[in-house]
Parts: C-alpha cells; sequence; structure tokens
C-alpha cells in the first residue's frame, strides 16, 4: 500500500510544475469560480490519460513524426494565443458573483483538454518520465500492479487538479475585483507567452 501511495505522490509531482493549464486553472477559477477551474484541469487530465495509454501500448512512434510534431506545436499555438487574448479582454468584466453555465462548462472542459492534447511538452513529458516509469515498474511487477500504479499516478494528478481548482476559486473570496483582473491578465499574458513559444518551435521545425 505505500508503493500505491507514494505513486500518487508521484503523479502530484508531475503535475505540480506551473505551465499552461495551471494558468488557464487560476483564469478559469477567478473569474467562474471552483467547477469551472476544475473542468479546465480535468479535460488536460483526460488529454494526460490518452497520452498514458499510447505510452502504455507503444504506440508513441506516431507522434514522433515530424509534420505531427509541427502539426501539435502550431495547434497549440492557436489554442494558447487565443484562450490568452480571450482571457485578456474579458479581465475587466470579472463579477465577485459565481458565473457557471452549461455552456461555460464544456467549453472550460474542452479548453483544457486541447490546450494539453495539443501539448508536445506534454507529449514528450509523459513518453520520457512515465516510459521509463513504465519500463521499470514492469521489470519487478506483474501487468495487474501495472495498471494499478499506473492508476495511482493518474489519481495524483486528478488530486492537484482538485487543488489547484480550490486555490484559483479561492482567489476571488478573498481578493477585490481589481486584484483579480490583475491576476486575470498576467494569467492571459502567461498563456500568451507559452503559445509564442509553441508557434516559434513550430517554426523552428518547418524551416530549420
Amino acid at each position: 500500500m505505500s508503493i500505491f501511495f507514494s505513486y500518487i505522490f508521484l503523479g502530484l509531482s508531475l503535475a505540480a510544475p506551473i505551465g499552461p493549464i495551471n494558468a488557464a486553472q487560476i483564469d478559469k477559477g477567478i473569474k467562474s469560480g471552483f467547477w469551472n477551474a476544475w473542468l479546465v484541469g480535468l479535460g488536460a487530465t483526460i488529454a494526460d490519460m490518452i497520452y498514458m495509454l499510447l505510452v502504455y501500448f507503444g504506440l508513441v512512434q506516431f507522434i514522433e513524426i515530424p509534420f505531427i510534431k509541427t502539426l501539435l506545436w502550431s495547434f497549440g499555438c492557436f489554442v494558447l494565443v487565443y484562450t490568452g487574448v480571450e482571457s485578456i479582454i474579458a479581465a475587466g468584466k470579472i463579477s465577485l458573483q459565481n458565473t457557471r453555465s452549461a455552456d461555460s462548462s464544456f467549453k472550460s472542459f474542452f479548453s483544457g483538454f486541447f490546450m494539453s492534447l495539443s501539448n508536445p511538452i506534454t507529449i514528450l513529458f509523459w513518453i520520457g518520465i512515465y516510459g521509463s516509469i513504465l519500463a521499470k515498474t514492469a521489470a519487478s511487477y506483474n501487468r495487474d500492479q501495472l495498471i494499478l500504479y499506473s492508476s495511482a499516478i493518474f489519481i495524483g494528478v486528478l488530486i492537484w487538479d482538485i487543488t489547484m481548482a480550490a486555490i484559483a476559486s479561492s482567489f476571488r473570496k478573498y481578493l477585490r475585483s481589481g486584484m483579480l483582473t490583475v491576476i486575470s491578465i498576467l494569467s492571459g499574458i502567461s498563456l500568451i507567452g507559452f503559445g509564442f513559444y509553441f508557434g516559434y518551435q513550430a517554426v523552428k521545425m518547418l524551416f530549420f
């Protein structure tokens, strides 16, 4: 059981580094509260699970094709810049009242999903980290234990998602609207910055 919890902690550690998903969760949390921030993270986590499965079944060679990588960098650039610009535009409209609609929930989930799905860093991360963990675990445990410990990593990622959503939504409870606007703008700038980086990587793959 202690091994199981160690893999949950590993999942937490893998999800914790600040990146576009965390920035998007903070932005969504201060605009729409816990539920929408959690859905952004959940969408990203589902995308993570897809890549974990690709690594598990040995299908990662497809992702290594240069054309696919370029496509992902380009799509990631578009998603992040669009989300960042939208965040900045909407920053001045933040209300201290929670606004949760079916449309915004749907949009929150798929923004996180596509943000993570189109992120080559996420892909390389799971190939490198999870791939090496998988190889090590497979050498020591049977298939059932392998699935169990992989699930523990996924649980850790989900726990981080809930934690980030709680932190982000708490901002709107304890900060004034002016500060919330500043945080939202900074989150938007962060997303645009990640987007430009993705675009730069796409250009490098196309022309260098």
